[in-house]
């Protein structure tokens, strides 16, 4: 398997190096040169199996090699100790619950094992790794916690100021050993046009080897692909429904985009809905075939903040520039702040279920979705990206009462920040990397 950059001018390289550049030279994504495929004999093969040896099945399709498979199987089984619950809330209604890792959110899933990955690369080489990443909030935690004391990396975290909650905010910055946080004083976008900058400045990657965390890195985005599987798998065995609606609160697309890989590798999902926010660029190119992304807009659900989003690129690709295609298989709904706090509250009342403000994002456009009659009987999973706890503001408002912190959380709480604050003009960013080895 190789691995060739979306804007088709470099080299293809191999999954080592995909995974240690993160960005391709001339800036596209790393796509694989083919989506391996699973036949319907070894997806039967699959029906009982548990989360990690689907991750394993389908993390050695596209490793292809490249870590042997006793390896592999322990990067697998050391990453993912937590449940993936699917909770229904009714006959065909279901909530994947993606935040049980170690910092209550999906991006869990992919940082660890790209951390993991990136540590066994990078021993291999010999080399000391800088890990670069733009955050809007649960990125940055989950890389942050996910690389903690891996050799032979270090990590360098850009968030917004004040554009994310308290607890992420905590999260980013008591990290610690070779964590380093920087607060931008800007928006996601501009972090991540920093982030995409620094990877293509000839004389800072003289000095250093930089790779990202983001889902940019196709090795953060591959294994998101695992839990799309993982639920498929649950709703045939435990509730006999096929070909589920999946509906995905939708940023930066990274998420999405892992949903369209486990589609393509052959894993039964009937349809996508992204569901966005205020920051709808995605969803109007669906609707209207013009893609015009717009500066970003503050809203509840502060991790899909992203106006420019840059996996919007590899689902181009993967539709071969074609609307019609994408429509198909995608249908795009915004989803306002009002709705959202209105969807925490009548789904806390119906069914005694707390949703933090992405998962009611997802879970109200997959409300509206059904509304079509052809429609209304599909079964659908909400992806549930975050913990409630994660966005207690939020929460707390919509439903009119506290909600309990885990202990843990109230001891995170009480750490003493530690971050570098940071204009978003990219030569700052430059300055400081080149400080880290003094």
């Amino acid at each position: 398997m190789i691995y060739f950059s979306t804007n088709k001018s470099s080299i293809p390289v191999s999954i080592k190096k995909a995974t240690l550049e993160g960005l391709a030279p001339d800036g596209g994504l790393y796509i694989p040169s083919e989506i391996p495929r699973f036949s319907p004999e070894e997806i039967t093969l699959l029906e009982g199996a548990s989360f990690n040896n689907i991750a394993f099945a389908i993390a050695k399709k596209f490793i292809d090699g490249s870590v042997p498979p006793d390896q592999l199987s322990d990067i697998i089984e050391s990453c993912y100790t937590f449940d993936t619950p699917i909770v229904q809330l009714d006959q065909n209604t279901f909530v994947e619950e993606l935040f049980c890792g170690p910092t209550l959110a999906f991006k869990d899933y992919g940082a660890r094992f790209l951390a993991r990955l990136t540590g066994y690369f990078a021993a291999e080489e010999e080399k000391l790794i800088t890990v670069l990443v733009a955050t809007s909030g649960d990125t940055g935690s989950a890389v942050a916690y996910g690389f903690q004391g891996i050799a032979n990396t270090r990590v360098v975290l850009l968030y917004p100021s004040g554009k994310v909650s308290r607890l992420q905010e905590q999260q980013l910055t008591t990290a610690g050993s070779n964590v380093h946080a920087l607060e931008v004083e800007g928006d996601f976008d501009d972090c991540q046009r920093m982030v995409k900058q620094a990877f293509v400045d000839p004389d800072l990657n003289k000095s250093l080897t930089l790779t990202s965390a983001n889902s940019i890195n196709i090795s953060r985005l591959i294994p998101q692909s695992f839990y799309y599987a993982w639920a498929t798998m649950q709703l045939k065995e435990r509730f006999g429904l096929h070909d589920p609606l999946f509906s995905v609160p939708s940023g930066n697309y990274g998420n999405l985009t892992a949903g369209v890989l486990a589609k393509r590798m052959g894993f039964p999902i009937g349809h996508f809905i992204a569901a966005s926010n205020a920051n709808d660029s995605v969803t109007r190119y669906i609707e209207e075939g013009r893609y015009e992304p717009r500066p970003t807009i503050t809203t509840l659900s502060t991790a899909m903040d992203v106006g420019n989003p840059s996996n919007f690129a590899r689902l181009r690709y993967f539709y071969h520039n074609d609307h019609d295609s994408m429509a198909k298989d995608i249908t795009g709904m915004s989803v306002s702040d009002e709705e959202t706090i209105a969807t925490i509250r009548s789904v806390h009342e119906r069914f005694d279920y707390v949703m933090d403000p992405h998962t009611a994002v997802a879970y109200r456009a997959l409300e509206r979705f059904r509304g079509n009659e052809s429609n209304a009987e599909k079964a659908g999973i909400a992806l549930s990206t975050a913990h409630p706890v994660k966005f207690l503001d939020a929460i707390e408002s919509a439903l009119g009462k506290k909600i309990a912190i885990p202990p843990n959380l109230t001891e995170l709480m009480e750490k003493k920040k530690s971050a570098t604050l940071i204009s978003s003009e990219y030569r700052e960013l430059a300055s400081f990397l080149n400080r880290l080895d003094e």
